[in-house]
């Protein structure tokens, strides 16, 4: 498990009727605007008359795609585009998403944000019926499920309604067919995904900022348990699976989505700024200034300043050019890396009690660190407060947090996390505030991660390499 939470996975769709809309270019520039959702692979699918190019790799968007690289993918009417952190299988070229099938029926692409939760039961039942699989990702699992249903069924969606039945867990996805774009969201809506339009295109995306950086329009979000497809007599939806109970989760608007972006209605940007005035409420403290933690902890600083009275201070620099997931083997780079990632402004700090926002700890020993930088630009003391509630339990459907074993709220009282991390004082928001936040949410919320309510039945615990290593029976 790393030190800090990771991101989940970016998805993008569009369909277009207009000869003039450069499909590729839209997905290139909306996986720049969902590149903070995950930095280890991406990729893009184009589909052109039915026959479909993809380009997939290990790297960032910029480094990923040349213009050569996208002028081969050339023109189409369609596109699906995909940024990936692992949440199952390790980080490789294979794991890269779309993934891009043929069959008997055509061709399908498909770009994948969430985690499986009964994948290693349904892999070990394609194994033993004779499929092949070429990665160790759950969205393979998903692919497999889907062709042997399209070859039984007499369209795309229709399959897809039946390996619905099939799939449990987590799942926002984008699937391409040679005549058709759908969206699909799982039936307890744990990942965003939304619909808007550019003039009369289609455009699906997990989010709202991501229709902003092409000039898109919202729409809508897409109800838990939706199928929406778009062709060309215009999008329609089929509803089977909608009206279950669920939530989303929390964690999107505590850390994981950008804040510019509007998820079931609510502003992330405003629902981290509440989050921090929630906390303002519950710990308050005598101090001189009020510092976030770049990126997600800077919005729930200026709700701590604005509800305390304490005025705001910029107390970090972050190098941009530092991908979130850059970590050095031993303890001593460590330690430096962190030195190179965030850098802290002396004079906001010197002589200064300060109130230190971020928005979780997971293992502590980052969160350490900033502290420590913190103490050696002089802070006179450091007062720590948490825009989340302590991690307790693992989460299941695609935060990566598969087990108790290194959470230290699972291993320390809040005053022993307090003093390990050489605080002055430590305030976490409360467990009841974190669902309020996102004001006005069109939506429920999974907390699980910090209550241990999940919205659905607990699965089984699972690692997120389960399928690096054998899985199954030897038949002979």
């Amino acid at each position: 498990m790393p030190e800090s939470l990771q991101e989940k996975c970016g998805v993008f769709g569009i369909y277009s009727n207009n000869a003039n809309t450069d499909v590729t270019a839209m997905a290139y520039l909306s996986l720049f605007a969902l590149q903070h959702r995950g930095q280890e692979s991406c990729g893009i699918a184009v589909c052109n008359e039915g026959v479909m190019q993809y380009h997939t790799d290990i790297g960032l968007v910029p480094d990923v795609f040349s213009r050569e690289t996208l002028e081969k993918l050339g023109k189409g009417n369609m596109a699906v585009g995909h940024v990936r952190y692992s949440t199952t299988g390790q980080k490789s070229r294979a794991n890269a998403q779309p993934l891009v099938v043929m069959h008997i029926k055509g061709s399908m692409a498909i770009a994948h944000n969430g985690n499986i939760t009964n994948a290693a039961e349904l892999r070990e039942k394609l194994e033993l019926d004779g499929a092949l699989f070429h990665s160790t990702n759950d969205t393979e699992i998903i692919l497999h499920i889907i062709t042997k249903k399209r070859i039984q069924s007499p369209s795309i969606e229709t399959a897809i309604e039946q390996a619905m039945y099939e799939i449990q867990g987590a799942y926002s996805l984008v699937i391409m067919s040679p005549s058709k774009l759908i969206a699909v969201r799982d039936p307890s809506g744990f990942r965003p995904l939304s619909m808007g339009s550019l003039g009369g295109d289609i455009v699906f995306a997990s989010e709202s900022c991501a229709f902003d950086s092409i000039g898109a329009e919202f729409i809508r979000d897409i109800e838990p348990g939706e199928i929406v497809i778009a062709d060309k007599d215009g999008p329609r939806s089929i509803k089977t699976h909608c009206g279950k109970p669920g939530g989303m989760c929390v964690f999107e608007f505590i850390y994981f989505a950008r804040p510019d972006s509007i998820i079931e209605g609510a502003s992330v940007h405003i629902a981290r700024q509440r989050a921090g005035a929630f906390l303002a409420l519950e710990h308050p403290v005598q101090a001189d200034v009020v510092i976030g933690v770049p990126d997600s902890g800077l919005d729930a600083a200026l709700g701590y300043s604005r509800q305390s009275g304490i005025p705001y201070g910029v107390g970090f620099i972050k190098n941009r050019y530092i991908g979130r997931t850059f970590i050095q083997p031993s303890q001593e780079e460590r330690d430096r890396s962190v030195r190179i990632k965030l850098n802290t402004i002396e004079a906001t700090i010197k002589g200064m009690r300060v109130v230190l926002i971020d928005d979780s700890i997971v293992r502590g020993t980052t969160m350490r660190r900033i502290v420590n930088l913190v103490r050696e630009s002089g802070a006179k003391e450091v007062h720590l407060r948490i825009s989340s509630p302590p991690f307790i339990n693992p989460c299941y459907f695609g935060t990566d947090i598969d087990s108790r074993e290194n959470l230290i709220a699972c291993k320390m009282t809040i005053p022993e996390i307090r003093d390990y991390l050489g605080a002055d004082s430590l305030g976490y928001l409360p467990v009841e505030n974190v669902t309020k936040i996102a004001q006005n949410a069109k939506c429920n919320f999974c907390s699980g991660c910090f209550s241990g309510k999940y919205p659905v039945p607990e699965p089984l615990p699972f690692a997120k390499n389960k399928f690096e290593h054998k899985i199954g029976r030897v038949v002979n």
